[in-house]
């Protein structure tokens, strides 16, 4: 958890949803961005029910996709309500995720109702778009331009979105690689892309939750 030293009496939470690696370093770092922003950023490690994230990064993705979705549902549901009533913090709540988180943070807006007010999801697998229906949060939605597999399934999702009512934002960057955040991956790290998605994260959760 990371909280700014410098904040409203009641500062909105966020919670973030970390890759298919488990809860790493950047994960952690993004909660500190969060708390720079005026947030208090939670980041939560998924794979706790099972001893936590382990230092092989291919035994993470192995116990990653070995989850339980439905429980780990559960727990993010859980988590979102917990920050919901904190009696220090505002009741305004957020979440964002990258890669695996990202697909969580749309099953949590599915799943969490009135709880969530936003949520924002980097590169995210999107879910059935017969569950937008469900969704009561306001959505900022970011896609790299050359994610093909994910982006197969953004339009329906977007459109299903738009369909229901939801508040949509639906960004792409041109030429970028899925993971285009991460700065811990040279390989993949867009660092054009990613402070552009980056701010209007901010703004977003600005706009949404103070």
């Amino acid at each position: 958890m990371a909280i700014p030293r410098k904040h409203a009496k009641k500062p909105a939470a966020v919670l973030v949803i970390h890759e298919n690696r488990g809860l790493q370093p950047y994960t952690r770092d993004v909660a500190r961005r969060l708390a720079i922003a005026g947030f208090v950023g939670l980041a939560i490690d998924f794979l706790a029910p099972h001893g936590g994230t382990p230092a092989d990064e291919d035994k993470a993705r192995q116990m990653i996709g070995a989850l339980d979705l439905g429980a780990a549902t559960a727990d993010g549901v859980a988590t979102l309500d917990w920050l919901s009533t904190q009696k220090l913090l505002s009741g305004k709540v957020g979440v964002v995720g990258f890669c695996w988180g990202g697909a969580m943070a749309d099953r949590l807006a599915v799943n969490a109702g009135a709880t969530l007010t936003a949520a924002c999801a980097f590169y995210g697998p999107p879910p059935p778009p017969a569950d937008a229906a469900r969704v009561k949060a306001a959505m900022l939605l970011h896609y790299a331009g050359t994610d093909d597999r994910v982006n197969a399934g953004a339009g329906p999702w977007v459109d299903a979105l738009r369909a229901a009512q939801v508040d949509v934002r639906r960004f792409d960057y041109p030429g970028t690689q899925h993971a285009f955040h991460n700065d811990s991956s040279a390989a993949r790290y867009d660092a054009q892309a990613a402070n552009l998605a980056w701010d209007r994260t901010i703004a977003f959760f600005k706009e949404k939750l103070t």
